[in-house]
This record gives structure tokens, C-alpha cells and sequence, in this order.
């Protein structure tokens, strides 16, 4: 995005272009560019647009906020869905900080969920167009704060409570997995967490690069894996977490929750459970299992079993209705028997995929069904199931 433009769009023939763009959205680009450049230049009907379209696309992370708000295409698809950033500042909150340093804060996703909580907020980021959307993003909430061009590595952040920092991990050829390779490197990151620190990174970080005496924590908003987050210091309460976010709320598992010994394996009851993606990441499956009092049905799976109903917002549970065939031939003659048309396939353990095994059961009935497809005691298993 060039940086001439965004700025001039925030001006008030800017704000008359934008608003007049986004009364436009349902037309065809082309058709839109057609009426919006009768009386506006090419440049700034290129920037309003693409505001409008980010907008729209923004809303599936910042909800009603998006309209208000500014972004850039790869700003946004780094940032923080809303909910993530908001128990973020939560945490932050409740530790009573007063104050943060985002540094390389992007398009201002955290530094808006930290100011909206009261705390002195202030960004850096090298790139000046993210700095000027960040800016523009804290004006357009009334938030106060302050953004600045800067190298993230070389700021003085001592003077804050909390040091934040989310590394770029995507480069000109895509997703970054080496942390070497990130922006700021690991080397910066490792710096960070020996001070009162809170740093993002990918959710596949493997549990021995996380520093001794940091916090891990994985955190999933509606059944999605959206990221993990290392806490340092005082931070820093124990050393897993899985948190789950939920349209009621969210709740919390650490391995302070881990049954001693561990979850047992034991035989398929009658319900199986299935949980949440964060729990699996943070390594916690074992507490699930202890809180629904069940076991394991395979030590290796991520699944669990009880003769107990539960509700537990860490883990979707099912109805074990009866065990099927796991081959093929014989579990497309036993779906077609029971009349299955519409089938949903959960998987965990073996090498199917759902997609392909779904068109090689060509089933046509009329009845809908979910089976599960994995390994009990090392073995290839099929369980018919109903969620509840």
C-alpha cells in the first residue's frame, strides 16, 4: 500500500471517497472504479477499495470493529483475531501492568486490545505504512497511544511494564518455520522472556525450545488453533496452558490439571471425546481424560473415552452408537445398510484422507451419520458415533 495515499485518505476528501466506496461494495471492482474515478484520482480509488475490501474481510477477526478500522493485506492476515488479543490484555490486566511496548507492533491488533484496558500503550514497527495504519487505527477507536518508526531490536523497552513482541514468520517465500528466520530472530526472543515479556508465536512451537521458568500457552477461539503465546517473568504462572475461547466466555487448562501417573489406555465406552485442539498442542489430553473420568484408547491418540457423559468445553464429545469395519469394502457395505448418505469422518492416528474416502464410499442414502476412524491398542478401529 503506498503510504501517500493511505495518508491522504484519512483526510477529509479521503473520508468522503472512503465512505462513498464502501456505499459501493456490492457493485463489481470494476464497475466501482468506474463511478469512484469520475471524480477522484486512480490512486486514491485504489487505496479506498482496497480499505473497503480489507474491512469486509477484517470483520471475521475484529467483528464490528473492522468498519472503523484500518489495515493492510499482509497486517492483517498477522494480526490477532479480536478475541485472542482481548484475553491477552485480560491477563495483562489482571496482572495489574500499567503500561506496554509492542515492538513490531504491525497494524495495532494487540496495542488496541491493551489500551482498550486502560494500559499506556506504545508501538514500534519498521515499516512506516504499518506505522501510519496503527496510528490511524488508535484515532479511529479514540484509543490513546503512541506508534513510532523503529527498529523493534534496538528499543529501549525497560521503562514498561510489559514488553510485547510478535515476530513476522513470512517472508517473500511464505510461512518462516525456522525461528532463526523470523522478525526479530529467536536470539531477540530468547532476550525478551528474561524480563516481564509476552511474545506470539506459531502454535507448532515444539515444547523443548520454550525456555525454562516461561509459560507456554495455546489458544484456540471457536475450535481453531490460532496461535501460542510465551509468557515470562511474573507472567509466567505454570508452565503449559491451554485456553479455550468460546461465544460464552472462555475457560482455562495448565498442567497443574494433569492426573499423577497419567490417563490410563483402556477400551472404548460409551462415549468418546475428542479434544479441543489447544489442549492437544499444550499437551494436556491426560487432564481431560482425569476430568471426565476416562482414559485413553490408544497411548499414541488423541482421544479419549469415558462411561460418563460430560460436558467440557475442552473436548467435543460423541455417543458411541457401535463399532464398524475399518477396511474399505466392508464399511461401505455396512454404511449403505444403515441407509448413510451424508457422512462427516473424523480421523485421528491413521493415513486417510476424508475427502478421497468419502467419494470412494459413493454412499446415496438417506440418512446422515459421523464415524470416527482411528487406532485402539495399536490397531485400525471405526466407531459409528452421534456428537451431542
Amino acid at each position: 500500500m503506498d503510504l501517500d495515499a493511505f495518508t491522504w485518505l484519512l483526510t477529509d476528501q479521503g473520508q468522503r471517497l472512503l465512505t462513498r466506496a464502501s456505499e459501493l461494495e456490492d457493485l463489481e471492482p470494476l464497475q466501482a472504479q468506474t463511478v469512484l474515478r469520475r471524480e477522484w484520482e486512480p490512486a486514491h480509488v485504489a487505496a479506498a477499495l482496497t480499505q473497503v475490501e480489507l474491512r469486509r474481510r477484517g470483520a471475521a477477526k475484529f467483528d464490528d470493529l473492522a468498519a472503523r478500522m484500518y489495515f493492510t493485506p499482509d497486517g492483517l492476515e498477522q494480526a490477532t483475531r479480536l478475541a485472542v488479543a482481548e484475553h491477552r490484555a485480560a491477563r495483562l490486566a489482571a496482572f495489574r501492568a500499567a503500561s506496554l511496548i509492542d515492538l513490531g507492533c504491525g497494524i495495532g491488533g494487540d496495542l488496541l486490545a491493551a489500551a482498550r484496558v486502560g494500559l499506556v500503550a506504545a508501538g514500534v514497527d519498521l515499516d512506516p505504512v504499518r506505522v501510519a495504519v496503527a496510528r490511524a487505527n488508535l484515532a479511529a477507536l479514540e484509543l490513546g497511544g503512541a506508534v513510532e518508526v523503529a527498529d523493534a531490536t534496538s528499543v529501549d523497552h525497560s521503562p514498561f511494564d510489559v514488553a510485547f513482541a510478535d515476530p513476522a514468520r513470512r517472508g517473500a517465500r511464505g510461512r518462516v518455520f525456522d525461528v532463526d528466520g523470523w522478525t526479530p530472530p529467536w536470539s531477540f526472543v530468547e532476550s525478551l522472556l528474561r524480563r516481564d515479556a509476552c511474545v506470539k508465536v506459531a502454535p507448532g512451537i515444539p515444547h523443548d525450545l520454550v525456555p525454562e521458568g516461561v509459560e507456554a500457552e495455546w489458544v484456540s477461539d471457536r475450535g481453531e488453533v490460532k496461535e501460542a503465546a510465551l509468557w515470562s517473568g511474573r507472567l509466567a504462572t505454570v508452565r503449559r496452558r491451554a485456553t479455550v475461547i468460546a461465544a460464552k466466555g472462555l475457560a482455562t487448562l495448565t498442567d497443574e490439571d494433569l492426573p499423577d501417573g497419567g490417563a490410563p489406555v483402556r477400551p472404548v465406552g460409551e462415549f468418546l471425546y475428542e479434544p479441543d485442539g489447544a489442549v492437544i498442542r499444550a499437551g494436556l489430553v491426560a487432564a481431560v481424560a482425569a476430568g471426565v473420568g476416562g482414559g485413553l484408547v490408544d497411548e499414541h491418540i488423541a482421544y479419549v473415552t469415558s462411561d460418563e457423559s460430560f460436558r467440557t468445553p475442552f473436548a467435543r464429545g460423541y455417543r458411541v452408537l457401535e463399532e464398524l469395519p475399518h477396511r474399505e469394502r466392508a464399511l461401505r457395505a455396512a454404511l449403505r445398510e444403515r441407509g448413510v448418505g451424508r457422512l462427516t469422518i473424523k480421523k485421528r492416528g491413521v493415513s486417510v484422507v476424508p475427502e478421497q474416502l468419502r467419494r470412494s464410499l459413493a454412499l446415496a442414502g438417506p440418512n446422515e451419520a459421523t464415524i470416527v476412524l482411528t487406532r485402539v491398542a495399536g490397531e485400525g478401529a471405526c466407531f459409528l458415533v452421534q456428537p451431542f
